[in-house]
């Protein structure tokens, strides 16, 4: 087990989740650390995104987490344009018809809270931009499969579009201590029981 690393991040808003720098503006995981050449994101964070990214060399691992079959839960921590209504919380919880790649797609059941106040987060930089007549609200997103821009693709489907996203839990692994752009080295045993995952 002692080649492989195990890296968790605190992805920040405008952030790619790649290491590749396709263009010279662009910011990428490398600006953040100094991570070793064999390691790769688990999934992804969208660049307008923020929040928790594993970062490993472990394959094994890897596949685990992707597949959807195991269902490892992930919360999300969302602001969103107006104020969901029962009807909305009810049927995102249900699952909603979403599209993927031209296809239609429905999400399954996930947990979904409303806030009663903002949750606990430093301020996105650069700040959120607000339409000073409509309100926000923030929710909690659970999910257990992880579709290409499914949150925002899910919110908006309700009437409820996305200002602000985080991704600040998977399975028990959490953001705690991890301030934006902040990356924080795991060990294998560490990661697996945060994860849930049996050794092997």
């Amino acid at each position: 087990m002692s080649d492989l690393r195990y890296y968790i991040l605190n992805k920040p808003y405008g952030v790619l989740s790649q290491f590749t720098r396709e263009h010279p503006d662009h910011r990428v995981l490398g600006d953040l650390y100094d991570f070793p050449g064999d390691v790769y994101p688990v999934g992804r964070l969208d660049k307008d995104s923020e929040g928790l990214l594993i970062i490993t060399n472990d394959k094994a691992l890897t596949h685990r987490l992707l597949d959807p079959k195991f269902e490892h839960p992930r919360t999300y921590w969302v602001q969103v344009e107006g104020i969901p209504d029962r009807e909305a919380l009810s049927q995102l919880r249900k699952g909603v018809a979403i599209r993927i790649k031209k296809q239609t797609h429905r999400t399954r059941p996930a947990r979904v809270e409303l806030f009663t106040s903002p949750p606990p987060l430093p301020e996105r930089d650069p700040p959120v931009r607000f339409r000073k007549t409509v309100p926000d609200s923030w929710l909690s997103i659970q999910l257990t499969e992880g579709k290409n821009r499914q949150v925002r693709r899910m919110c908006a489907a309700v009437g409820f579009p996305v200002l602000r996203l985080v991704r600040t839990q998977i399975q028990q692994l959490n953001l705690s201590g991890l301030a934006p752009g902040q990356v924080k080295v795991l060990d294998h045993s560490t990661i697996l029981s945060k994860l849930k995952i049996a050794p092997q």
